[in-house]
């Protein structure tokens, strides 16, 4: 009987052992002393809700968020602030512990004084928007409670917070954030802000000449109401306080626990709709009824929503013990990507400037003493080449159900685009701009006000955003990267893909015929002029990133069975790829680089466009013809090295590790998917932006996955750009519904895993 005893101790070991062993990469946070603040806040999301959780001063704090609450300024407003203090305050004992538990997509906080422990859990539901904030204690405890508003009353928009939404310098005087509706109703409290009367929507339509197509434009923001409902059982209300957190007076209603307790719970639930407040009411009490019914099952449906989503993909770099940095980049990799997932189940896309996490604007910039919705370039107000950087590497990754609220953001305001394009010029297509309102047109602070009389209405009169027309050329790279990678048909985006280049085919022969006899030039091609590479080369002729992505477009299109088997349609973009110009070339250094235009008239940002035939576009990259003069453009172009930076949007990250510069894509990367300057490793920025800046952990993934797998047609390339020292175990998704997992490990591959299994012979192993 000892024996066997034995036995099963040793046979239980080893499987603890083998457990650990397949898991070794911990990256929950850990913090063992409360934050000083709300910039020290840890986040914790799901479904398409964000919640910032701290504990400041013997108080546990949190702020809530939901996608698509937009006010009639389209600022993303908070939906409010919970406060939860304890009697006796057992989060100002002897100890104290909050941690993120990645894997799982929760945070706790055990704290104990006196003998009296306590265990907080925090999550969202994936499936349901419902937060959840559960407390256990061995011993009872007094509760209370505060949901926290600073739109308890109008507030006027003061000088520079019109950047917080849709207005920016044109904010007109005396505007306001309208107070909300917040109230106790049988003991629990329901709180909401309906838009009403008119919108900045009405006053864009207004100010760019759309009134005669008014009635067909999509507007998100008419009677839109958004808010929710605080449940506390065996809570009951308790009356008011007021105070002031940071820089902003706020009101709290107050519920508290009936009697001291060892357990209670509370639940927010959140909800948005274009609806009456009758409605409205009968929809969160209905998500209430239907969630009560089911809460029991749920933590164990999300427990395995999170295992299927960690499944998909990963990239895990080195060992914290013996090389930290290297480690430090695969962690803030894991911990973006729960970011992210933060919007996984949402109808409006992650904005760039802080996604569902952001906090006071003090923390950001110390001049911007504003209440907590506001965050720098808008909440409604979309700026796509940002946009993209946070969603072009779900693809990699497999995470197809985070990237479909981007995509689904397009095809609304289809519509919208294509009215633009006849009100102004009175000719088909799709015309999307490089900033425009989650109602597709151009925000109205960008459109310019003092406009000359005779200046195109279809144009934004502005200096860095005038004839950029091509950044939505990225997203539909999106949607046909879905087909290529998952094989599912993509018919419903086809109409899309195919009015944003009938745009450019009739918009720049309609340009030409103003200016001459002919529509195309001499070579029977597309003159596309005036055009913008990115917001940098402006006034340019025939821009290479507008050229590059009209290229790949069309020829991606034309692959696809449907329109293969159409012989008109065939026809048609066959004719359009023949009139795309082609790409353009200059010299530095007597060696030939790709242009940034033909021609242009001055330079007005920091980016480097003559790449982007390297990324997005992939015309140039490793084990493709003209590598050596992309690799020219980046060592000799002046402006691509003196723009070469690592901060916030900047690409160069993803261009080295496309070219194969294993040396300058390591050392770019890693300074991006360094630990932030804030206390949760992730939140990075400001950059050009804000914190969290969302398009700086996009590009670094992105550069990260690049220097791994790159792909071209059927052909996996393995460690493009892969430095040979460091350990890596990672799997990602490449096309034909293929994954690839494999580990590089003391400068040898020592596992490789491609499914389905006859993709293996396409696998091309470019580190030796």
């Amino acid at each position: 009987m000892k024996c066997l005893k034995y036995i099963f101790s040793i046979l239980l070991l080893n499987m603890v052992f083998i457990v650990v062993a397949q898991q070794p990469h911990n990256y929950n946070v850990v913090w063992n002393s409360q934050s000083k603040n709300a910039s020290e806040s840890m986040p914790c999301g799901g479904g398409d809700i964000g919640l910032n959780v701290w504990v400041e001063n013997g108080d546990l704090l949190i702020y809530a968020a939901k996608s698509g609450s937009f006010d009639e300024n389209n600022g993303l407003l908070k939906a409010g602030r919970l406060r939860i203090k304890t009697a006796p305050e057992i989060f100002n004992g002897t100890s104290f512990k909050q941690e993120l538990h990645v894997q799982e997509g929760y945070v706790t906080i055990d704290a104990e004084q006196n003998g009296i422990k306590a265990h907080v859990k925090i999550w969202v539901d994936v499936f349901h928007p419902v937060a959840n904030i559960e407390f256990k204690s061995n011993k009872n405890i007094q509760a209370t409670v505060g949901y926290e508003s600073w739109r308890y009353q109008n507030h006027v928009l003061r000088k520079n917070e019109g950047f917080g939404n849709s207005w920016k310098w044109v904010l007109p005087k005396e505007q306001l954030v309208k107070k909300d509706d917040i109230n106790f109703v049988n003991n629990e409290l329901v709180f909401y802000h309906q838009n009403k009367g008119e919108t900045i929507f009405d006053a864009t339509v207004k100010e760019e000449g759309m009134d005669a197509v008014k009635e067909q434009l999509y507007n998100p923001l008419h009677q839109l109401i958004f808010g929710g409902k605080l449940v506390a059982k065996n809570f009951a209300p308790v009356g008011h306080s007021e105070g002031v957190y940071v820089n902003t007076p706020y009101k709290s209603w107050l519920l508290q626990a009936k009697k001291a307790t060892k357990t209670f719970s509370l639940q927010l639930y959140l909800y948005n709709s274009q609806t009456t407040t009758a409605q409205w009411q009968q929809s969160v009490d209905s998500i209430q009824q239907q969630y009560n019914s089911i809460a029991a099952k749920q933590p164990a449906l999300n427990k395995q929503w999170w295992q299927q989503f960690w499944g998909r993909s990963f990239i895990h770099i080195g060992n914290k013990q013996t090389d930290a940095k290297s480690w430090e980049i695969g962690k803030n990799f894991q911990l973006f990507r729960y970011m992210l997932a933060s919007n996984s189940n949402s109808k409006w896309p992650l904005k760039f400037n802080g996604g569902l996490f952001t906090v006071d604007p003090i923390y950001t910039d110390s001049a911007r003493k504003f209440t907590p919705d506001f965050r720098n370039w808008g909440g409604g107000l979309h700026t796509m080449q940002n946009q993209r950087l946070v969603y072009f590497p779900m693809i990699k990754n497999g995470d197809w159900d985070l990237l479909q609220p981007q995509l689904e953001f397009y095809l609304r305001i289809l519509k919208n685009a294509e009215l633009r394009s006849k009100v102004y010029w009175n000719h088909g297509g799709a015309s999307f701009t490089e900033q425009m309102e989650n109602f597709g047109l151009p925000n109205i602070a960008e459109y310019g006000q003092k406009r000359p009389a005779n200046f195109d209405k279809g144009v934004e009169y502005n200096a860095w955003l005038e004839y950029q027309w091509d950044t939505v050329l990225e997203f539909c790279l999106m949607m046909l990267q879905e087909h290529q990678y998952t094989g599912k048909t993509i018919d419903d985006k086809l109409p899309f893909i195919e009015s944003c280049l009938q745009f450019f085919d009739e918009h720049y022969q309609y340009l030409a015929l103003q200016r001459g006899r002919k529509g195309l030039d001499e070579k029977g091609k597309l003159v596309l002029y005036p055009g913008s590479a990115a917001e940098t080369f402006k006034m340019a002729y025939n821009a290479n990133s507008t050229i590059a992505a009209l290229q790949v477009i069309t020829t991606e299109l034309l692959q696809l069975n449907v329109i293969q088997n159409n012989e008109t349609k065939k026809a048609k973009w066959t004719a359009f790829l023949n009139r795309i110009p082609p790409v353009n070339f200059t010299t530095f250094n007597n060696k030939p680089t790709i242009a940034p235009a033909i021609i242009w008239e001055r330079i007005n940002n920091i980016e480097s466009p003559q790449l982007y035939p390297v990324y997005p576009w992939g015309i140039y990259g490793v084990g493709k013809p003209g590598l050596d003069t992309a690799l020219n453009t980046w060592h000799n172009d002046t402006n691509v090295i003196r723009f070469r930076s690592y901060v916030g949007w900047k690409q160069d990250n993803i261009w080295a590790a496309r070219l194969g510069l294993t040396d300058d894509a390591w050392r770019i990367t890693s300074l991006k998917l360094k630990d932030s300057e804030r206390r949760f490793p992730a939140f990075w920025g400001p950059g050009f932006d804000w914190v969290p800046d969302h398009n700086w952990g996009g590009s670094g993934m992105i550069g990260l996955q690049e220097m791994l797998l790159q792909t071209d047609g059927k052909r996996i390339m393995l460690f493009p750009a892969w430095p040979k020292d460091k350990d890596v175990h990672f799997k990602l998704h490449a096309p034909y519904n293929t994954t690839v997992e494999a580990e590089w490990k003391n400068g040898k591959l020592h596992r490789l895993n491609v499914l389905p299994v006859e993709r293996k012979a396409d696998v091309e192993i470019l580190l030796q």
